[in-house]
């Protein structure tokens, strides 16, 4: 938490400052002014996002930059595919073509606004881009953490499409996506599987991971395998549920809303916590990424949009009855941040 508040917070600051300028001079209306709410109301995205690169402070000066830079295009493409003015799948994925560039040193830029009808940017994402493809290019094992990268960047992707088309097509394209990838995670619900690919965790432990000198192609899929789909699925099924009030009314899909019954989902929920802290025991750092899940649980459950949710307030109780320390730490950490953000 030193490391924390002494360099990665300021320095996360920092580059959101830098894309800000950027930002508040984009000549369309409808982009500035998503990317600049993205930034205000996403910045703990960054902020979390920014936390692997205490694990190496030697190499924050590329892991806080690249984490920064795609977690920003993450949210503001989520942003306007959220607040769209389309409903064009093959809008919303050149969009996110984006994405796959931007871990793609050698990716050429695009023009990822060719399909709608708000094109002027003055150069914000292609800025984007670029910042994530220089400090990518000095990660010295990012050849063989590449292919996973990738893998969870196509997936995110997948789900932006499928979760931001029309709403009568949703769950169809969805489910008709789940079907493809169902034998490889027996264990979970096609909801879980969808969550866990809306997450950014994996990608940042992959760059974390490719930090350091030497890193091997066997370890580097292990650490994927590691981190997806519990560590990532724990993320966003937690960002679900404190949303679940917010997302009927802007009637935006909720993959919490899919469990039958509220013990079952914190029956789920619990199983993913339980198989999310097995699965980190088997990285070298442990204790650390042990840390990231219990900061995750203390964060989202200590979220003001909790107490205003009977239903979650008591899905929340239940999930923090008998909490570790480290978790009871988190948890007064976070009510303080926000007071003082306040």
């Amino acid at each position: 938490m030193h490391r924390v508040y002494k360099y990665v917070l300021p320095e996360v600051e920092r580059e959101l400052g830098t894309h800000r300028l950027i930002a508040e001079r984009i000549p369309d209306a409808e982009l500035r002014t998503q990317a600049l709410n993205s930034m205000d109301s996403k910045k703990f995205h960054c902020q979390g996002g920014g936390v692997y690169a205490a694990a190496n402070l030697e190499r924050r000066h590329v892991l806080i930059p690249l984490i920064v830079a795609l977690q920003t295009i993450s949210d503001y493409l989520d942003n306007l595919c959220d607040r769209s003015t389309s409903l064009d799948s093959d809008d919303f994925r050149l969009l996110h073509q984006s994405m796959l560039d931007a871990i793609n040193p050698e990716a050429r830029l695009q023009d990822y606004y060719a399909l709608r009808n708000e094109k002027d940017d003055g150069g914000y994402l292609h800025h984007l881009v670029r910042t994530c493809q220089i400090h990518i290019a000095q990660l010295p094992s990012y050849r063989n953490v590449q292919q996973h990268v990738t893998e969870l960047v196509g997936l995110y992707g997948d789900l932006q499409v499928y979760k931001h088309i029309r709403k009568e097509l949703r769950e169809e394209h969805l489910l008709a996506w789940w079907e493809l990838h169902r034998s490889s995670y027996p264990n979970l619900h096609w909801n879980e599987f969808a969550a866990a690919t809306g997450s950014t965790l994996g990608m940042f432990m992959l760059f974390l991971a490719a930090s350091e000198d030497r890193l091997s192609e066997q370890d580097a899929a292990a650490i994927k395998n590691i981190y997806f789909p519990h560590v990532c699925g724990l993320h966003i099924l937690l960002d679900y549920l404190i949303d679940q009030a917010e997302d009927y009314a802007g009637g935006d899909l909720n993959f919490c809303n899919y469990y039958d019954t509220e013990s079952l989902l914190v029956e789920r929920l619990g199983t993913i916590v339980n198989r999310a802290r097995e699965d980190v025991k088997q990285l070298p750092a442990s204790r650390f990424h042990r840390l990231i899940i219990e900061g995750l649980l203390a964060l989202y459950l200590s979220d003001p949009k909790v107490r205003r949710q009977a239903d979650v307030r008591d899905v929340s109780r239940r999930l923090m009855k008998n909490s570790p320390l480290t978790r009871l730490f988190f948890l007064i950490n976070s009510i303080w941040i926000r007071k003082q953000q306040a």
